[in-house]
């Protein structure tokens, strides 16, 4: 049985569960063993497989009807939660293994949460490994093993309008100055410059590229998680007061924290905002709403052109694990190892227009091959879910909150750095 679960519901299935019962209690659909309805006798077993990605809900139900059909005697219960929730509840839906058989993770935070929980079953050594690129699941490791196994190849960094550049005669910016440049020729012709939801994901993913080369020490993160360094230091307030600038000038929409990704997304589709401050992750939903629109990728260079180290950033993300408290192990491995298929990825990738990690993946759909172009270029990965403390990484994003609101960028450094003193002192 495979189906989707709205927010509304998702809180009766909590309740549900604290009650000692899944969302359908009494039924397969909960990892229960049932008869194959073939009058043999024989036990079909069924597993869940939950994440938060409701977009994948079309094609994953067709590659779910495939492997059933390809094993019998497995049956696949798919269960969608919105993604905040699904961050704040899947360590609680895993807890007692009759949930999340197989779930997906993000990087960072969630998934250190859930390898010091112990939820993740090791997959060191499985054949499948073998067909994914060895540098892209590095994300999915930890002390030596890996525990996920990252699916999607994302770029964090905004999305422009291919056609409104050429009109305007506008290149892609190679420094500070030329990307102020690029703002203040869009926004003078009646463009919104950026798109920003800076009511969600927004702050989130545009402090990336802000600071990728402000501060290009890959370890920054865990140095400043050990007091080693501080959101009050140089480079960090720097970018903070880059994107306040941003902001006083004009260049985000007006009441752009009120925004969220899809009214974001809907200025972008619609051609009045000539980027969008999201990722690439975005490219196949805006088509789906505008078909004529071109679409491309750039990252703000916030440094002098000779300072400049990274071009963009990257993530690994949507990350397969299997539930180590599961007793369907087995089952769920083999499910894992389908989806982990050249052919299979190949048909999930340009199903949802999402870059996966599996090598030699051919990608049909333009907005596909635009992104691809982007694994040749000196990209950097996600800063943002380098940060392993979640209390740290809210404090983080809650800064660019404040910085666009009006508050001065060394003040919300310093507000941000209360919260990292308070974690590192308990550590």
């Amino acid at each position: 049985m495979k189906k989707l679960v709205n927010s509304a519901s998702f809180v009766v299935i909590l309740a549900m569960m604290a009650a000692g019962c899944g969302a359908n209690s009494g039924s397969a659909g909960n990892g229960a063993e049932s008869s194959n309805g073939g009058g043999s006798g024989e036990k079909q077993t069924t597993i869940n497989f939950i994440h938060w990605r409701g977009e994948d809900v079309k094609i994953f139900d067709q590659l779910i009807e495939d492997f059933e059909k390809a094993n019998p005697d497995i049956k696949v219960e798919m269960n969608v939660f919105p993604s905040e929730q699904y961050l704040a509840n899947l360590q609680t839906k895993l807890m007692d293994g009759k949930y999340g058989d197989v779930f997906a993770s993000y990087p960072g935070a969630q998934f250190e949460t859930l390898s010091k929980a112990g939820l993740y079953e090791d997959l060191t050594g499985s054949e499948y490994i073998a067909a994914y690129s060895a540098s892209l699941i590095e994300a999915g490791q930890k002390d030596g093993k890996q525990y996920a196994l990252p699916y999607q190849l994302v770029y964090n960094q905004p999305v422009y309008n291919k056609g409104i550049f050429e009109k305007l005669g506008l290149t892609l910016p190679q420094d500070w100055d030329e990307f102020l440049a690029l703002n203040e020729k869009l926004k003078q012709n009646g463009y919104i410059p950026i798109a920003f939801p800076g009511a969600d994901i927004g702050p989130g993913q545009f402090i990336n590229s802000m600071m990728m080369n402000n501060n290009t020490d890959e370890q920054i993160w865990a140095k400043v998680e050990k007091g080693e360094a501080k959101l009050t230091d140089e480079w960090f307030v720097k970018t903070l007061s880059q994107i306040k600038e941003l902001a006083d000038k004009g260049y985000f929409q007006k009441d752009s924290l009120g925004t969220n990704k899809d009214i974001a997304g809907s200025l972008f589709a619609q051609e009045k905002a000539a980027m969008l401050a999201t990722g690439s992750y975005m490219m196949a939903g805006i088509k789906e709403q505008n078909p004529n629109i071109s679409q491309g990728l750039l990252a703000p260079i916030t440094v002098s052109r000779d300072k400049a180290v990274y071009e963009g950033i990257h993530t690994t993300t949507f990350m397969l694990g299997i539930n180590a408290k599961s007793s369907k192990k087995e089952a769920a491995e083999k499910f894992i190892a389908f989806l982990s298929d050249k052919a299979v990825a190949e048909r999930y990738a340009n199903g949802t227009g999402q870059l996966v990690t599996i090598k030699d993946v051919q990608y049909s759909t333009p907005e596909l091959q635009e992104s691809a172009v982007w694994v040749d270029k000196k990209t950097r990965f996600q800063p943002r879910y380098l940060i392993s403390d979640a209390k740290i990484e809210k404090a983080v994003t809650t800064s660019v909150q404040a910085v666009v609101s009006g508050m001065d960028p060394a003040k919300a450094a310093a507000d941000a750095q209360k919260i990292v003193d308070q974690n590192v002192k308990k550590q």
